[in-house]
Formats: structure tokens, sequence, C-alpha cells
């Protein structure tokens, strides 16, 4: 989600020290977004005997097709970040091998997928939400919207930002969010979109709304948002981003000093729910470390290491969550969801559709 890298092993030394006891560094190939405490890796690395090396391959769906084109050779042994919106896409290229990591039964029974092959293993939660720059909308007596249908209104006219579908997760889940609230092509749940032709009629009123699309979430966050750190600094001018749910809570911890309320806040009518998942690669050339790598996932120092680092939350029972984080970033109350098997048969031609609306 967000983050920077914060425990890489060596991609010189050891990336060939391998004898009779195999590969001794186990590859992780990941999103730009990953992040674990160094002490937490290092206690890893310390009981296995692997030592961690992490390739980050720009945002998930960037990173989701190279690793598809590449699972013949792959870079790594895991890839993480996979998520729902995208997983059909894995398991149909057939991108991972089957393995049930230790600690399976402790995920929460409402995450739990791909159950009878266990090809893939579930990692963190999420929630895909439009953001808002409090000062901005303070500034102008403006109150910042709470749902999708706000965003087509007049008065939020050229202040979104929002990341390519067809390149980037959040960007994704979001189009899934409108095609989950307003149907495809006329079978609506909200009166806003019935003379407007389900997410596509939508979408047209969002394009005539002047929203903007940009690549990638750390484009989209850090640079055109106005409400961030980076955006500040960037200059950013747009009051509303695509982002998660969870990303108030980053703009309190990085802060200094740190700030009593977020400067951010979260639309929370906007929301989709994200899973992210990780997997052992097909053609793995360390499949024992990559399966110690997967139960190293679940266990509960690095889903508890996790809400901090990534700003995700974990999906193991009983892993305790940071006040800071829960405070300022509470999962949505009642976010989007598609079912798995309806994101498999439309997401490739809903993308197809959407880019050619509003991107041409």
């Amino acid at each position: 989600m967000v983050g920077t890298l914060a425990a890489c092993g060596s991609s010189s030394d050891d990336a060939g020290d391998s004898g009779a006891g195999g590969s001794k560094t186990v590859t992780l190939v990941s999103h730009d977004s990953w992040a674990a405490s160094k002490d937490v890796v290092a206690a890893f690395e310390k009981e296995s005997g692997y030592k961690v090396r992490v390739l980050e391959d720009g945002d998930a769906g960037q990173a989701v097709n190279k690793a598809i084109l590449t699972k013949d050779n792959p870079q790594g042994d895991v890839f993480f970040g996979v998520d729902n919106t995208l997983l059909s896409r894995a398991l149909d290229n057939d991108l991972f091998q089957p393995y049930e990591a230790k600690g399976s039964d402790q995920v929460r029974p409402e995450y739990r997928t791909d159950q009878d092959k266990h090809r893939v293993t579930p990692v963190d939660t999420g929630d895909i939400c439009v953001n808002y720059d409090k000062a901005y909308f303070d500034q102008r007596g403006l109150t910042p919207p709470k749902s999708f249908d706000d965003l087509v209104k007049p008065e939020y006219k050229d202040l979104l930002v929002t990341e390519n579908a067809g390149s980037s997760s959040p960007g994704l889940g979001f189009l899934l969010g409108t095609a989950a609230q307003y149907g495809d092509g006329g079978t609506s749940r909200s009166s806003e979109a019935e003379s407007g032709g389900g997410w596509q009629g939508y979408w047209k009123k969002l394009k005539a709304n002047g929203v903007k699309v940009v690549d990638s979430w750390e484009q989209a966050y850090n640079e055109e948002f106005s409400g961030s750190a980076g955006g500040k600094k960037a200059k950013g001018d747009r009051p509303l981003v695509v982002s998660y749910a969870s990303s108030p809570p980053v703009e309190v911890v990085y802060a200094d000093p740190q700030p009593d309320t977020a400067p951010t806040g979260v639309a929370d009518g906007t929301c989709f729910r994200q899973v992210e998942y990780a997997g052992l690669l097909g053609n793995a050339k360390n499949p024992e470390g990559g399966k110690a790598l997967l139960d190293f996932l679940l266990s509960k120092s690095f889903q508890e290491d996790m809400p901090l680092n990534m700003f995700v939350y974990p999906v193991r029972e009983g892993a305790q969550v940071p006040e800071v984080f829960s405070k300022f970033g509470p999962q949505a109350k009642d976010p989007q969801t598609l079912d798995p098997a309806k994101i498999a048969d439309n997401r490739d031609q809903w993308v197809k559709s959407w880019t050619s609306l509003v991107l041409k």
C-alpha cells in the first residue's frame, strides 16, 4: 500500500550462494509499497537461516503483469501483492504452485480463498477509498464529498485525481467499486446511474466533471494530491485522490511533530475492500526458502508489524493493531465488494471499456 522498503538482503553477495543445502537467499518480488521492520525481518533470517532479498517492481498491476510474463524464469521465489482485483489473472496464468502456509488456519474466514488448491496465502486487507485534503475544504467552507454520487457534482469539478485502472491496483479497485455501486450497463443500485447506463454512465459524468488520471498511486498521492506531505512539496493541486482508508495515519505517523488529528479524511461512501495475497512462484529456484517466507508472512510478529509499515490491516485472528493506526485509519464500515468470479468474468472487458471511455 504505502511505505518504504525497510529491510532488504544483499542482491550481490548471496544471490548465488547455494550448495548441497540449496540457496540461502530467498527472493521476494513485490510492488513498490512493500515494507517491514528490520528487526522483524532479522529475526526471521536468524531463525530460518535464509537471507531475504526484496525486488520491488512498480505498482501492483505492473508487478503482476511482469510476474506473469517472466513466470518460466521468475525473478524470485515468492510474489507478494496480487490482490482480489487481479487474483484470477494470476491463477489463470498458473503463476503459483500450491503451498498451505503455516498459520493458514488462523486467517479470518472472510479472507480465505482458493481453499481447495492453496495457491495463494492471504496476507493483508484494506479499503480503496477517496481521500480528501481537510484544509482545502475548510478554507473554502465546502463540505467534502461522502459518496460516489457526490464526486460528479459541480462543486467538485476538477478536484479528483485517480489512477489508471489498466495499470494500477487502486485505480482498478476504484473502477470495480463503481461497478459494484452502479452495475454494468443499467443494473443500477443508485438513482444517479439509472438514466446513465451503469458504471459507464457514471464515468462519463466523472470525466465531464474533470477527473484526472495518472499512471500510479505514487504519482497520484505523492505528487498530485494537495493533502499529502509529498503532494505539498510537489505543489499538488488536487484535493481529492483515490487512495486508502488507511492513508490518514501515514500523515500522522510521519509528521514531525505529530498532529492531534489527521490532515486528510476519507469519503466513506467510496470504498472498495481489497485483500492482498502472496504465493510461491511456479518455477521458484528456492521453493523451500519460499515456503518458509510464506509462513513468516502469516506469523503474528509480521502481521502485527504491517500496520505501521505498509498501513494495512492483518488477516490473522488475534493480531493486534496499534492505536494510532486504528484511530486515524479505521476500516470502512460498509465497503463495496464484488464476487471474485464476477471480477474474473468482467475485469478485462471493463478495463478495456473504461480505457476507451476515459482515456480517449
